[in-house]
Parts: structure tokens; sequence; C-alpha cells
């Protein structure tokens, strides 16, 4: 008996592994095949600097590296880099053990709650123990093998701790599906300090590049047939379309559907930009930031059909939003537990695919709403265009004698924020993108921006994050380097003061990005919330303490004097941007047009006046007030509380 052919084999440390295994894999959809990672973004520390630092200097010919300031925004750059390639390409990033690791936490949590997929490479305390218990090493009393990067195991998709080099074999191939996987998210292989220096003879072929197929699930013709069927018995059918759409591509499955049987169609906040042509049936958005016209047909809805979303309580209200008894619903989803949402009736499947075959059986049974439904359809739209149009229009001053008594007037703003986003559509070209993610603005783009005809949304709802819209702007700018095309990030002053350094990082890559900061004072979004439900102002606005704080005194003074002095202007300018102030409609016209083709990052700041908002939507959220109150506002907005929950229901 011979000896069989020896296998041939390279010695690598596991950090060297990683590093060029990454660097050879790639992701096919649709026939279009790129590399499925093809950088890396971190921030070195004692936990890295050795391993997978060494690593990624010998190879970043392969791999190349970015340089970042906060590790959560790292993983917040690659996440909107996933979310930009429709999911068929993502960064890794690496950080160091301790509080460099979890600082990634918050970046998984989002990328999972969204189903987008990002490569996490923590570095983690000494796997061999001969140390001791070393620098930022977790002692947990009971579990001896616990460090803080267990705490990403609830907030990813896919986790595994490397204790030895040939454990790479089965969990870099494991990490590569999840993150080509329909229902994908944060991927975490940590790394120990130590082990990421260890050497091992890995088989040669392991490093042979290698394809990984992202699927578009069909539909089964059973499920599609009973959908098609519900759709026919509707009179006043809606469908909701979510991230999926944009995702799996399939906006001209929509339209076709849509066209065919004459359904409106809404958007949730992941879904905007799912219709991009123009036409009767294409409303907006849905929900508490919603259109006051789509919330009315969402009343009287007999029969919606969701696709690609889970629909959270923004898009149903906390499910108040329906409120036909007769209601039905039909849902289109890759993952069999959103499929069901509602009691929905499902088709487990691609969004692309299952359109199309939905789009066939309508068009052979002949489904068509009635004229009456679209006419109701274009009645509502018109309406709520109208009151669009005036609370976008820039050069109409904002009537102070018809506003409410909420609203601050004594401030240099001109402009309300809605007049901002007036102008900023105004500017908007095809291929542009604009960006927000928490406080005000993902609300108010998700309720008036027009994006369709290539005018693209990228709003980050699912877990809405302060922090992620300036990072994000740069995770897109990389997916999109072609300047002429604008990627802008519109968020408060209060999430630029949260998170401003990775400016360095778009200077230092001479990136060009803009972001546009309407100064309002304040976390303004959860101010007119808690007026709702609380009545009066506490700790949101950005105020001087009016006296001294004297903790532990009968009495402290509290955070009622003037606005704060805060100039977010020289704050842009000292990290390396170009930074305008202004405060006329012109003036932030002619910002825009003089800084479009800016070779690095613009930041515009525009005071809007506080408090003045948006037509509502019309439709209620279950967010309690004290249930218990010693001041009767609370107690009435209490009782009116306890009147909206009359509207919420159980749909199976």
């Amino acid at each position: 008996m011979t000896d069989p052919t020896p296998q041939r084999t390279v010695r690598l440390t596991v950090a060297q592994a990683v590093v060029t295994y990454l660097s050879r894999q790639y992701s096919v959809a649709d026939g279009h095949r790129r590399r499925l990672i093809p950088a890396a973004l971190g921030i070195f520390g004692h936990g890295n600097v050795a391993g997978l630092g060494q690593a990624l200097d010998q190879l970043s010919d392969e791999l190349p590296f970015i340089q970042g300031r906060n590790e959560q925004a790292l993983v917040h750059i690659a996440t909107a880099y996933g979310k930009a390639n429709r999911r068929h390409s993502t960064l890794a990033v690496t950080a160091s053990i301790g509080p460099g690791a979890l600082n990634m936490v918050t970046g998984a949590g989002l990328a999972t709650v969204n189903r987008l997929p990002v490569l996490l490479l923590p570095g983690d305390t000494y796997a061999t123990r001969h140390q001791g218990p070393v620098l930022q090493q977790l002692q947990h009393p009971i579990e001896a093998d616990t460090s803080v990067n267990d705490a990403f195991r609830p907030v990813s998709r896919f986790f595994d701790r490397i204790t030895r080099p040939e454990q790479l074999l089965t969990a870099l191939p494991a990490a590569m599906r999840a993150l080509t996987d329909v229902d994908t998210g944060a991927v975490v292989v940590s790394l120990p300090q130590d082990i990421q220096s260890h050497a091992y003879d890995y088989p040669v072929e392991f490093f042979a590049e290698r394809d990984w197929t992202i699927r578009r699930p069909a539909p089964d013709a059973d499920e599609v047939a009973v959908v098609a069927r519900m759709l026919a018995e509707a009179e006043k059918p809606l469908i909701i379309a979510g991230g999926g759409v944009v995702y799996s591509g399939a906006t001209e499955e929509l339209e076709a559907l849509a066209d065919a049987a004459g359904i409106p169609v809404a958007e949730t906040f992941a879904g905007k930009g799912a219709v991009q042509r123009r036409a009767w049936w294409g409303l907006g958005g849905i929900g508490l930031e919603g259109t006051q016209a789509v919330n009315a047909l969402a009343r009287e809805a007999d029969f919606v059909l969701t696709v690609g979303s889970r629909l959270t309580d923004f898009a149903t209200a906390s499910h108040s939003i329906f409120e036909n008894p007769d209601v039905r619903f039909a849902s289109i989803n890759v993952n069999v537990h959103d499929a069901d949402r509602l009691g929905a009736t499902g088709i487990v499947a691609d969004a692309k695919r299952a359109l199309a075959a939905l789009t066939d059986a309508v068009r052979a049974n002949g489904t068509t709403t009635s004229a009456g439904w679209q006419e109701k359809v274009r009645e509502l739209d018109a309406r709520w265009q109208a009151l669009r149009t005036a609370a976008l229009d820039p050069d109409t001053p904002f009537d102070h004698s018809t506003a409410d008594p909420d609203v601050v007037s004594d401030t240099d703003a001109l402009l309300t924020q809605g007049q901002l986003i007036g102008l900023l559509q105004e500017h908007a070209q095809s291929g542009d993108t604009i960006i927000a993610a928490a406080g005000g603005p993902p609300g108010d783009l998700q309720k008036v921006w027009d994006a369709t005809e290539g005018r693209l949304a990228h709003l980050e709802f699912g877990f809405s994050c302060m922090g992620y819209e300036l990072p994000a702007a740069i995770g897109v700018r990389l997916a999109a380097p072609d300047a002429s095309k604008r990627v802008l990030s519109l968020l408060g002053d209060g999430t630029f003061l949260m998170a401003p350094t990775e400016l360095v990082t778009a200077a230092q890559e001479r990136l060009p990005l803009t972001i546009v900061i309407p100064e309002n004072h304040g976390y303004q979004v959860i101010h007119r919330l808690q007026m709702g439900r609380n009545g009066r102002e506490f700790g949101n606005e950005f105020r001087y303490r009016d006296g001294s704080l004297e903790i532990g005194s009968h009495k402290p003074a509290r955070l009622e004097g003037d606005y704060l002095q805060v100039d977010l202007v020289k704050t842009a300018e000292g990290l390396g941007a170009r930074a305008l102030r202004a405060t006329t409609a012109d003036e932030v016209r002619a910002a825009l047009a003089d800084t479009r083709d800016h070779a690095g990052p613009v930041v515009l700041v525009v005071p809007v006046i506080p408090h003045a908002d948006l037509p509502g939507a019309g439709v209620w959220w279950d967010v309690a007030p004290a249930e218990v109150s010693e001041q009767e506002t609370v107690a009435q907005l209490r009782r009116e509380y306890e009147e909206g929950l009359a509207s919420q229901r159980w749909y199976g």
C-alpha cells in the first residue's frame, strides 16, 4: 500500500490566515461577481496590533486598511457599505480587547436588526491563560471562559471564538455563509490576542478563491396562488414595501404588480425609494411618520400585502392603524418568522421572484381594483401633496402667529426643518443619496422626501442609532465613489455632538460627502414626544443650568436657562471639514451649489426653528404616560392614552 500524496500546506499565523482568506472570497448574485470583503477598518490596541495589525500591514495590497477614530462608528461604516451594495459586499472591522471590542456591540446590534452583513474581528483575552488576569480581562465568578466578547452573542447572526489555529478551517467558511445568507447580520469571529500570532500549517487549497452565491429562494406556486386569490377578492388592497424590496432589487417587479392590479403602494423606512417611477399608486411613507393619505387608506384597507418588512410599531402604529374589521394580511419575505407577521398568509421567497410570480397570477386572473378605490387614492394623495408643498416651501416665511405655542420664535433661525428639507429636495439629483437614522430627520424624510427617479434614501430606522449618520456617509461613499453623485447625511445637532470624530477619517481619506445639521438646540423629536406624554420639557433641550448645580441640595437649579452657545462650524473645521453656516433659503442654496464639487467632507449648519414640525401623521403610538402622577397634565394625558388603547388590535 502506497502513502497518499501529502497535502500541500503553507505556514501562516492565525491573523495572516484570516487576512489571506478574506482577500480571496467573492459573492455572486445575478451573475455578478465581486469581492465579498474588499477592505478592513480598525483601531489597534494591545489586543490586535501584534497579530492582525502585523498581518494587515504585510498583506495590505490584498486587503486595504482604513484607520478610524471610534470602533462603533467603524462598524456603522461597514454596515452602510453593505446596505449601499444591497448586501452583496461588506467590510471587516477589527478592534482591540476590552472597551475597544465592546464599542462594536452597538454597531453589531444595528447590523443584525437591519439584516445587514458586517464582519467583526475583535481581539480577545489570552487563550493560554499563562499570564493570569491580563489588562482589560473580565473575570466572571462562575463562567471562567467568559470575556466581554460574549456580549456579541445576542446581537450577532453568527459568533465563534478561535482558541486553536486549525479552528479557522471551519469557522471562516461558516462566517462567509452567514454573511451571504438571506437572513444575514453581524458575524463575529473573536480572536484571542495570543492565538492571532500562533502559526499553523494550513492546506494551500483553503486559500483558493471561492465564490459564495447569494440565493434567491423561489416562491411556492401554491402560496402564490393563495395570495393571488386573496388579492382578487379584495376591494381596497394596499401594498407595504419594506427594505427587502430594495435589497432584492425588486423595484421593477413591485411597480409591475401595482400597475397591473391598480394597488396603492406605501413604504417603510427601509423601503423608502422602493418605488422609483412616479405614478398615482406610489404614495410614500406609512405609519407614525407616514403621510396622512397613506394612513387614511390603511384604515380602510381590507387586504394588506407586505413585501420584505418585519412591520415594526412605527409602520403599524402599534397595531392600531388597520381599522377595517375584515382586513386580511399576506406577506412576502425570505424570513419565515417575518412572513407571518399580523397572522399573514406568507410567501416565503425572494421578493423579486415572488412579486414576478404574483404579477403573472394577477394578470392571468384579470385582477384590478375599482375606479372608486383608485379615485380615493388620488384624492387623498392630492390633499396631502398640497400640505407637503406648503410645509416644504422655503420662500414663504414661517407664520409664528398661527404656530403651536411650543414653537420657539426668539432664535436666529428663519427656516423650519421642513423648509430645509425642501431646499435639499430642490438640490437633489438622480444618483444622490440622503442618509438619516435618529431624531427628527429620518421621520421627516420618511414623510416628505421624494425618493423617486434615482434620488436615493438611506434611512436606518430599525435600530435608530444616533451616531450612524456620519460614518454611514463614509460607507456609502466608499460603495459609490462617483463624486458627481452627492452623498449627504441629515443629522441633528444632538447627534453631531455625540459622534463627530469620523469627520477626521473622511478628511484623511479625502472623501467627498456632505453633512447637513439642522441646529434646533436639543433632542427635539424626544421633546415633542415628552410634551405629548408628560406635558412639560425636562432634559431634552440644550440649555444652560439656571443657577448652580449643588448636588445634594434640597432644590438644585434646573436646565432651564438660555440655549447653549456651541459653534458647530468651528467644531467641524477643527476636525478637517469645510464648514459653513447658512441662515436664509438663498444662503442654503448657494452653500449647496458651491460645495457640490468639494473634494472632501463638507458640513453645513443651518439654524432651524425649534418645535416647528411637519404636519402630523394622524396615528396613535403606544408610549404610555405615567399611570400615577401628582401633575394633573400627566393624568389627563394618561386618560387620553387609555382611550387610544381601544384602537389597538391583535391580528394573529
